[in-house]
């Protein structure tokens, strides 16, 4: 028999929380045996939603660990709280997913890895491009040699705002969104808020995934001030490589959500080989391919993703079962490259100059 992996989820800061915990509710192999979050009114949608029962449902985060003793806990806290509550659960001996991003800077990620290294467990950075199908096909042909060596990498990506929706993309009126600006900690600096800290990691780690690992050798990144927030909602970042520049742009007050309408510019990613090219967006069935032989492009349904490698829950579990370390943009040391591209764009935009990566 297989066993069943008992997972907890403590602090319900990001909405993909009820994205998680409802992958966890379906796996036939998963029980969650916990929710943690010093709120209530945090987690009543996702307890109700997944018939959580009371005796699972904690505001504290030790009492819940020590009582439920699960396999592996999903973390969802704000950006900046990504290292303090790594610290926190690793102690307990559990495996710990985190969602993106990896965290606020990459001294905080450092300590993260660091934290979870003690206990001989598996730290794991969960990225949602990494399961659409788009981007997955497009790997799968850059790893075929389909448009030879990589050169470039450019990527836009947002989203009208991560108070326009919640878990399971629930649309927020546009009033009720304004209205929780002032009190939300994605709109804060002290908790790692913006949009390139929310959405620039996607870009780079997905990037790093497809470049096999390389590194730029400098970053220029540039965002915008709107009046009356502290925090931006558009950032330019330009990355120079040895074979050319990328481009990783992030914004928040697109025009339409992707998952609804694909707002302009499209969300999702352009492949730039040395034999060819790859456009690949966000939610969409098609792939565009351009080749040598096929200058003109031509359009390629998407790939089917099967389970285990469905989603993040099953592929994690997957790996979990067979004693295997998570890969691509999920692993620290691809997700650490990443992190260090977000850390020299933040350094550019402060100090409005071309800086190198930081070690």
């Amino acid at each position: 028999m297989k066993r069943k992996w008992r997972i907890a989820g403590i602090n319900f800061a990001h909405m993909h929380m009820g994205d998680l915990l409802r992958m966890a509710h379906e796996h036939p192999d998963a029980e969650i045996v916990g929710i943690c979050d010093e709120s209530p009114a945090q987690m009543a949608g996702v307890a109700q939603n997944l018939a959580i029962p009371a005796e699972r449902v904690f505001t504290d985060y030790r009492q819940c660990l020590e009582t439920t003793k699960p396999d592996l806990v999903i973390l969802c806290p704000a950006t900046a709280q990504h290292a303090q509550w790594t610290e926190k659960v690793a102690p307990f001996g559990t495996h710990i997913l985190m969602e993106k991003p990896f965290a606020a800077t990459l001294a905080e990620a450092d300590r993260m890895s660091a934290a979870v290294h003690k206990t001989g467990r598996q730290l794991i950075i969960n990225w949602p491009l990494r399961w659409y199908p788009p981007h997955v096909t497009a790997k799968r042909l850059l790893d075929e040699g389909a448009i030879g060596e990589l050169l470039q990498v450019h990527y836009y990506d947002g989203n009208r705002g991560p108070l326009r929706h919640v878990a399971d993309k629930v649309v927020v009126p546009e009033e009720v969104a304004n209205s929780h600006k002032a009190q939300s900690w994605w709109y804060q600096r002290q908790f790692g808020g913006g949009s390139l800290l929310d959405y620039l990691g996607y870009g780079t780690t997905l990037g790093t995934w497809y470049m096999n690992g390389r590194k730029p050798l400098e970053v220029t990144a540039t965002v915008d001030s709107p009046e009356g927030l502290e925090v931006d909602e558009h950032s330019i970042t330009v990355a120079r490589y040895a074979t050319g520049l990328s481009k990783f742009e992030t914004r928040w007050g697109a025009f339409t959500d992707p998952w609804i309408n694909q707002p302009q510019p499209k969300c999702g990613f352009v492949l730039v080989g040395r034999l060819g090219t790859i456009s690949c967006y966000d939610y969409e069935k098609t792939i565009r391919v351009q080749t040598r032989d096929c200058a003109a492009g031509r359009e390629l349904a998407v790939d089917t993703l099967s389970p285990p490698h469905a989603n993040p829950l099953q592929y994690v579990l997957h790996c979990l079962e067979h004693g295997q370390a998570v890969d691509g943009p999920l692993s620290p040391a691809i997700a650490r490259i990443g992190q260090q591209i977000v850390d020299a764009a933040v350094r550019s935009a402060r100090e409005k100059r071309t800086v190198p990566l930081p070690e």
